[in-house]
């Protein structure tokens, strides 16, 4: 068969074969950044390789998770500001599983485009390199996307996959929570990765662009204040885990607020009594409840509202578990205790948040 003179190819359809080569030579020496005991290939083969018993394991169940980013990707994209989104894809996966009790080991990314971006590329990829090495676990893999006609010029989605494991018979939630247990709050860095589509149309009502001066945090354009990465807690988390033995549960405030999340690890029969009053929301929450008119019934099943993490420990271990999660570099607060429920709700709140 002859070939036509004005054959097409890959490239008239919009697809850069040398583009997504070009970008997997880049990002190689952020994934050998983020090797540990377990993973030590290189990216390029058809799956990654993780080695359990390497990584130290004797008789390990294996959990997972998956998530993205959400809509704050268009504050990423419209800003041009991608150096931090990766730690949020991150930071949505292995958050969801050290509730669990598990460690994350390896973590897998998926990034789809309509036209790759060398640089943009390497910039995401960066971020989620970070994420890995600040979550302990080994970027082993991904895949790089370029599907003209699905997304506008410019845009792009994130998707990402993680894998734990805990010893069996050490998985969370414990079976013995019980009323009077103590929740102990983790604070949050700001609005982390859920909400985004409030928080976008907040800033447009307000007449907001995302090159002004953030109105909450001095010295900062708003798309910067807002793109502030999702706290990774993995570390301080597994250390409390493994130091005291005490944390019975915990909880990961994400989309829905305490009202959705709290009630996934409580046994029936049982409620969370939250205070409030104890919170002290991070300046970027004031802003939006005001800039908005957002209720604060709203706020709370919305947004984490300064509470990233909780974590259910009984009375007499409240202390302890404190004081290894300070030490590690979290902010602790006592936000309230497991009571009986009486009502039908399974969180209940005094006093009101200082927004």
């Amino acid at each position: 068969m002859s070939e036509r003179a004005n054959g097409l190819k890959y490239s008239d359809a919009g697809v850069d074969i040398d583009a997504g080569n070009a970008l997997v030579d880049r990002i190689k020496p952020y994934v050998r950044a983020t090797r540990r005991s377990g993973a030590d290939g290189d990216i390029g083969g058809f799956g990654g390789l993780f080695d359990l018993k390497a990584a130290g394991f004797s008789d390990p169940v294996l959990v997972a998770a998956n998530d993205g980013v959400g809509t704050k990707l268009k504050i990423a994209i419209d800003s041009d500001n991608h150096d931090t989104v990766g730690i949020d894809l991150v930071a949505m996966c292995v958050n969801d599983l050290i509730v669990q009790g598990a460690e994350p080991l390896f973590f897998l990314d998926y990034f789809a485009t309509g036209k790759l971006d060398v640089n943009q590329g390497e910039a995401v990829v960066a971020g989620i390199a970070k994420g890995c090495q600040d979550a302990g676990c080994a970027l082993i893999g991904g895949e790089t996307a370029e599907m003209p006609g699905m997304y506008a010029s410019g845009d792009y989605d994130l998707a990402g996959f993680a894998v734990g494991a805990a010893e069996r018979g050490a998985l969370l939630p414990s079976g013995d929570i019980a009323a009077g247990d103590v929740l102990l709050g983790l604070t949050s860095a700001g609005v982390h990765s859920n909400g985004f589509s409030l928080v976008r149309k907040i800033v447009e009502t307000a007449g907001h662009g995302w090159s002004d001066p953030a109105p909450f945090e001095e010295g900062s354009t708003l798309a910067e204040a807002l793109l502030t990465p999702t706290r990774i807690y993995v570390r301080s988390l597994l250390n409390a885990i493994r130091e005291t033995g005490a944390i019975k549960a915990l909880v990961h405030i994400t989309g829905g607020g305490f009202p959705e999340n709290i009630p996934r690890v409580l046994p029936e029969g049982l409620a969370a009594e939250i205070d409030l009053g104890a919170i002290s929301p991070p300046p970027v929450f004031s802003w939006l409840a005001r800039a908005g008119g957002v209720e604060a019934n709203e706020m709370l099943r919305t947004f984490n509202c300064g509470v990233g993490m909780i974590a259910a420990v009984a009375q007499s271990n409240a202390e302890n578990v404190t004081k290894a999660l300070q030490a590690a570099g979290e902010s602790v607060i006592t936000l309230g205790r497991l009571v009986e429920r009486e009502d039908g709700a399974t969180v209940r709140y005094e006093g009101a948040l200082k927004l």
